[in-house]
């Protein structure tokens, strides 16, 4: 049905599994942003899909973050809005976020490993986020490499935790655990892992059974009780926002430069990001 470098994609009773696999640690580079993209634009329109569960295939990375090449050569990030659906105003990480917000289907991100930055914003944009308690860690990390996130977060992220504890996410740049994303409002639950893909392949299963026209309704709903205006709109803010700090200056950039050349993006630096930012 699907063929894509990044993602395995499996259908069934209703359900679409995704599975990312983008090794070393499921960066959000080139492939694995317009597969997404690709993905999302097309089963949009499949009316035999009415849930759609995104995990990942690396259980130490869920989504790593978008890749920090980005930030050296901002014409590239630039140029993914050909790889998502979306609104033309808005960047192509919010473009894609925002697709994934605005599926008919049900959405559910099943999480295990570390996600941070565009990996967290795409998790916040699914409708639900079930974790493995004790194999989860969620973190903005942007605050640390000299920007704001850009993708969603500053949107997203208050509607699930308030503005207190966003502003302490974003700005402290830390990585939570689970059970602390849970009990922020972050996730739905933190769950023993032996238990998550039972659960959540049992919820999904139920919420399949729905009729399609249920499901986006019922989203519909839901979205429109939340907030006064909608959330293209406070994209759009954040996107002002974001244009404060990206293109970023040159003492930023090297930094980030510094970081990837110090193996940011390899895998062992990758599982302790924040302190390898801070050494750059």
């Amino acid at each position: 049905m699907y063929d894509y470098k990044s993602l395995r994609v499996a259908v069934a009773d209703g359900v679409a599994q995704v599975t990312i696999d983008n090794p070393p640690v499921n960066l959000l580079d080139t492939t694995l942003i317009g597969d997404l993209g690709h993905f999302i634009g097309t089963v949009r329109d499949d009316s035999s899909v009415r849930v759609i569960v995104f995990e990942s295939a690396n259980p130490d990375f869920f989504l790593a973050h978008v890749d920090f090449q980005y930030m050296e050569h901002p014409e590239q990030f630039a140029a993914l809005a050909a790889l998502v659906p979306g609104d033309a105003t808005l960047n192509p990480m919010q473009s894609l976020h925002l697709a994934v917000r605005s599926l008919p289907q049900l959405t559910i991100a099943k999480l295990r490993g570390r996600l941070r930055g565009g990996g967290n914003e795409f998790a916040m944009a699914a409708d639900l986020r079930f974790a493995a308690a004790g194999e989860t860690w969620l973190s903005q990390i942007e605050s640390r490499i000299g920007i704001i996130p850009g993708g969603g977060g500053t949107q997203l992220l208050p509607r699930l935790v308030g503005r207190a504890r966003a502003l302490e996410v974003i700005l402290g740049g830390e990585l939570y655990d689970a059970r602390t994303a849970e009990l922020y409002g972050w996730i739905n639950r933190a769950l023993p892992p032996e238990e998550l893909d039972a659960t959540v392949d049992s919820l999904a299963r139920n919420i399949a059974e729905r009729r399609p026209e249920q499901i986006a309704a019922a989203k519909a709903a839901v979205e429109g009780a939340l907030v006064p205006g909608d959330l293209g709109a406070a994209l759009a803010r954040e996107s002002a926002a974001l244009a404060a700090v990206y293109p970023a200056p040159d003492d930023v950039v090297a930094r980030v430069g510094r970081a990837v050349r110090a193996g940011a993006q390899t895998f062992e630096g990758e599982l302790d990001l924040e302190n390898a930012v801070a050494r750059a």
